[in-house]
């Protein structure tokens, strides 16, 4: 147990010296945990005499200061920080927008400087975050699509589904089907292999998207090179040798897209990253860019800045020294030394080259988002933000400054998996967050609000606090390190409120008390799976649909848990016992799977929501004639199930149009299973194209359901049903509460 004074110094610096798995267990956090997250923060803990002065220092510092580093201001009211000051104060507020101004009401929204000096003398210092009360709701009513952009290849894309794919699913479900938005996987930039990590989870970058999502025919300067004839920048021998060098990168995507779609072969986003790279280096080794895409360029490097050289800069040193840039030598590991500076000189044409391929990227990204508002959708692409980078990536080598050294984070040990988890990624430190204003976060948010509709933020708990998790110890041995959340929560909502975007917060899993309070007061929505509405402090049954939470994206499933199909099935429980995860006899698990699945299906009939069982295995016909099955009959039922819901928005796994069986994420394996590397599939685990995908009389019949509903909340199907209004304070209560059957990651 930590002493009395460990555990005061502890709670001066946000960390815990204990945490409840459960509403009735508290567990004590290991002093070697406490005294190396503190170590991390720069606190020196390792003996008594330590924490002693370190604590003195402490209490010190906060009796004297006059304000804290960061200050927070929701509308314009006076931040209650300064409206504590001691009487006689005297305040300089100087604006984002450049004004100076001796008081802070009516402030306009932005981060501000604010300088105090108080009549005994004392002064200090302050950003000011000033930011909206709170984001407002989505205009509407949608349905949208879920769908991890790798596995939605088309007959155009080279082995892994890319912008130009996103961009014709988004047209076609927005112009045909009124879609209102596509959420897809983040496409933060990746750690380069050979291997690449495949998890979109443990990114690079998350500031940075990955060019291999180009459409490689979709840059304009491709043209002048695949032209076999013509004048300007590709004609000439010149043209001619650059034609040459796109030969090999064009038969080779020919090769993979073949591999995946018609021979079972595995997502290889190596080889099509290695595809991809030999032909932009063709485009911009030979063809110049004209005036005005010039200066677009120009434009956008001077936008990014520093962020951006520091980005390609070490993109360009992993080239020569490999990705794990603490092997690097000395010299390099430093992105402010010398021999970095001199290293940029010298790697010059290549930092440059990879400068391009974030803009190439970033004006695609943005066009897909722009497409899918001309089709008619209100929110458009739902990008997804992961929880933290590669400790080997470019984020943590530019920002080490902002980085905890020798933490990672995690989950504490729960009743899903009872010996923690380790995520692999290092955490912000709070206070040196708070000391820049929240900088690093800011430039983030604007970064990926440039072409998101929506944002998706996962692990979204880790606006409040995070589990750290020391380097060599199990997540056994981590603790909770508090940030905070106002701070957190100004930023996002200051940030998306600019933007006009949604904000949508992946909040399954074990969830303390308020945080869900606190985002529904700020307009940041929820994510309620339908698997996991259920009574949980009370009978355990399903929830009424109309005691959901209206502020949520509601879906039956996401892209870490077992297609619908495979559920209904019971088909996931093979699938974890084959891969040697199940924890108890398989007879028992695919009992209460099979239990489970009945309790649904009852349910989906007394609401008159499961439509026209058959004797012969089929029910009903759909719109082009040809017979439903009962599977898919069933899958229809628990989507009409979200639409009795006064959720605000309604999610569908594109996979389960199309009965794919296969999860696209496999908690608890690494190699043992393909995360990440599936392509969308049937029932039989064939591949399906996008252009079958968008020809696919069930996945109409299923899209046709939500979208002829998706404007009527409640009581739309058969009788019972709830208001728009309703809230889900009994589901908000147990989803406080540990979740056993609530998804992991890895």
């Amino acid at each position: 147990m930590p002493s009395a004074d460990l555990s005061r110094l502890a709670a001066l610096h946000g960390v815990a010296t204990s945490y409840s798995p459960s509403p009735d267990r508290t567990v004590a956090a290991s002093v070697t945990a406490v005294t190396r997250a503190l170590a991390a923060l720069g606190v020196d803990a390792g003996t008594p005499e330590a924490v002693r002065a370190a604590l003195a220092a402490r209490e010190r510092e906060r009796a004297e200061r006059l304000l804290p580093p960061t200050v927070v201001g929701w509308g314009t009211g006076v931040p209650p920080a300064l409206a504590a000051l001691p009487g006689g104060t005297l305040l300089l507020v100087r604006t984002e927008q450049g004004e100076t101004r001796p008081s802070a009401e009516n402030l306009p929204p932005g981060v501000h400087r604010v300088t105090a000096t108080a009549p005994d003398g004392r002064t200090g210092e302050a950003h000011l975050i000033v930011a909206p009360p709170g984001l407002p709701a989505p205009p509407a009513r949608s349905y949208g699509l879920l769908v991890q952009l790798y596995s939605l290849l088309s007959r155009r894309s080279w082995g892994m589904g890319d912008l130009a794919d996103l961009g014709e699913l988004a047209d076609w479900a927005g112009r045909t089907l009124g879609a209102g938005f596509v959420q897809i996987n983040p496409l933060h930039a990746a750690v380069p292999g050979p291997p690449t990590d495949p998890s979109p989870y443990r990114p690079s970058s998350r500031r940075f998207p990955d060019p291999v999502h180009l459409r490689i025919e979709d840059v304009p300067e491709f043209a002048y090179l695949s032209e076999s004839k013509g004048e300007g920048a590709g004609a000439g021998v010149e043209g001619a040798e650059g034609r040459a060098r796109l030969e090999g990168p064009l038969r080779r995507a020919a090769e993979l897209r073949e591999a995946v779609l018609d021979k079972g072969a595995l997502i290889d986003r190596d080889a099509v990253w290695a595809a991809k790279k030999a032909a932009l280096e063709a485009v911009v080794d030979e063809v110049p860019l004209g005036p005005g895409r010039l200066a677009a360029y120009r434009d956008f490097l001077a936008e990014q800045g520093q962020a951006l050289e520091d980005h390609a800069t070490w993109c360009a040193l992993a080239e020569v020294h490999g990705p794990a840039w603490h092997t690097w030598p000395a010299p390099l590991r430093d992105p402010r030394s010398p021999g970095t500076a001199r290293a940029r000189r010298e790697l010059a044409a290549r930092v440059d080259f990879h400068s391009r391929l974030a803009w190439l990227t970033d004006t695609q990204l943005t066009a897909v988002q722009r497409t899918a508002r001309e089709a008619g959708m209100p929110l458009g692409i739902v990008h997804d933000l992961a929880v933290g980078v590669h400790p080997e990536g470019s984020d943590a080598w530019a920002q080490q400054d902002t980085l905890a050294a020798g933490m990672s984070v995690g989950a504490p040990p729960d009743a899903f998996n009872a010996r923690g988890q380790d995520w692999g990624l290092p955490p912000w430190r709070p206070d040196r967050l708070a000391a820049c204003g929240y900088a690093p976060f800011r430039a983030l948010l604007q970064a990926l609000f440039r072409y998101a509709g929506a944002l998706r933020i996962d692990h979204v708990m880790g606006l409040f606090r995070l589990w750290w998790v020391p380097r060599g110890l199990p997540p056994t041995e981590g603790t909770y390190v508090r940030y905070d959340a106002e701070a957190m929560l100004a930023v996002l909502v200051l940030e998306a409120s600019r933007a006009g975007a949604v904000v949508i917060g992946e909040d399954l899993g074990t969830v303390e008390p308020g945080v869900r309070e606190t985002l529904r007061e700020r307009g940041v929505y929820g994510t309620s799976v339908l698997w996991f509405e259920r009574d949980w402090e009370g009978d355990g049954r399903p929830l009424p649909p109309e005691t959901w939470r209206a502020d949520c994206l509601a879906t039956v499933t996401t892209h870490d848990l077992p297609p619908t199909a495979s559920r209904l099935t019971g088909e996931h429980v093979g699938l974890r016992d084959g891969l040697g995860l199940l924890t108890r006899p398989l007879a028992e698990e695919h009992a209460e799977a099979a239990a489970d699945t009945a309790e649904w299906l009852d349910l989906l009939t007394r609401l008159g929501l499961l439509h026209g069982h058959g004797t012969d295995g089929t029910v009903s016909t759909r719109a082009d004639g040809t017979a439903a099955t009962e599977e898919e009959a069933r899958i229809q039922a628990v989507h009409r199930y979200l639409l009795r819901t006064p959720a605000r928005m309604i999610g569908v796994w594109l996979p389960d149009g199309v009965g794919d069986r296969r999860p696209q994420n496999l908690p608890g394996t690494w190699d043992q299973y393909p995360n990440w590397r599936l392509p969308v599939a049937d029932a039989q685990g064939r591949p399906v194209t996008l252009e079958d995908l968008t020809a696919s009389p069930r996945l109409r019949a299923l899209l046709d359901v939500v979208r002829t509903r998706t404007d009527r909340p409640g009581g739309a199907e058969g009788t019972g049903g709830g208001s728009n209004t309703s809230t889900v304070d009994s589901a908000d209560g147990a989803d406080g509460a540990d979740r056993a059957d609530a998804p992991g990651r890895t």
